[in-house]
């Protein structure tokens, strides 16, 4: 299959990108897209959604994809357990490359800003997987020798039919989870010996921050093009589409600067 080619439409490529099984190329073929988006040598096409040909989205037949509460956990002062977090790390940019991805080639007759908006996370998620993947190598193992869950792939198929969902469900929900999750990780991770992930980490919360900043920002246009109160309707959007509840800690100063509003973030610390 052809990834790159730049006499394609942007969104044909992101689809492209999505349907290749092989983690490395598809992150090599995403950052590659993004460079040529960059240089203004790839068109955009707003009007119409490409069409499939593949199943979607591809990916490696490891790690084997069980339930979450099935994962083992492994201490964090032997090798395999860190190795296992990292691991469960790469999962999660691997999965959030596929949903950035996704994004782009599905909602169609949306602003030229919001393509390129999710093809920028598209980009950075590529660049965190190769980070981790590489950090992984370095420390005996390989992306797939340990299980992983589809809980944020499990979302997105959930909200294929609504841009408005998955916008609300999938960065401003799922991904704003790991703003929380950060600190407590990086931590595990320094005390751990580990500096060198816990600098990927502060370079994957910068980088998520605006991510998530993404996310808040479309999902406010898109109430206020159809005349939707923003807390609201994210309640119901939650309720209606079973999305996880929201359980402290919350790393309220990230998210504050993600772009929630006060309002938001006064019924998260109540919680």
């Amino acid at each position: 299959m052809t990834l790159h080619t730049v006499s394609i439409e942007l969104r044909q490529v992101a689809l492209n990108c999505l349907a290749e099984a092989d983690a490395g190329l598809k992150a090599n073929a995403v950052r590659q897209l993004a460079e040529d988006w960059r240089t203004g040598s790839i068109p955009l096409e707003l009007s119409t959604a490409p069409v499939p040909n593949q199943p979607i989205p591809g990916r490696p037949s490891k790690p084997q994809l069980i339930a979450p509460r099935l994962l083992k956990h492994r201490a964090m002062n032997t090798l395999e357990g860190r190795a296992a977090l990292i691991h469960a790390l790469a999962h999660i940019e691997f999965n959030a490359i596929n949903l950035a991805l996704d994004v782009i080639w599905r909602f169609s007759k949306m602003p030229a800003q919001f393509y390129a908006d999710w093809l920028q996370v598209a980009d950075e998620e590529a660049y965190h997987f190769g980070l981790l993947n590489s950090h992984l190598q370095s420390l005996g193992f390989e992306y797939g020798d340990f299980d992983a869950h589809n809980s944020l792939w499990e979302m997105a198929e959930r909200t294929q039919g609504s841009v408005l969902a998955r916008i609300a469900l999938v960065p401003r929900t799922m991904e704003a989870r790991g703003l929380d999750a950060s600190p407590q990780l990086r931590a595990k991770l320094a005390q751990a010996g580990d500096s060198a992930a816990a600098e990927i980490l502060d370079i994957i919360l910068r980088d998520e921050i605006g991510h998530v900043a993404i996310g808040n920002r479309w999902f406010n246009w898109l109430c206020s093009q159809n005349k939707l109160e923003p807390v609201l309707t994210y309640q119901q959007l939650s309720e209606q589409y079973s999305a996880p509840k929201l359980r402290p800690p919350f790393n309220l100063e990230a998210r504050r600067q993600a772009g929630f509003s006060e309002t938001e973030l006064a019924y998260l610390g109540a919680l």
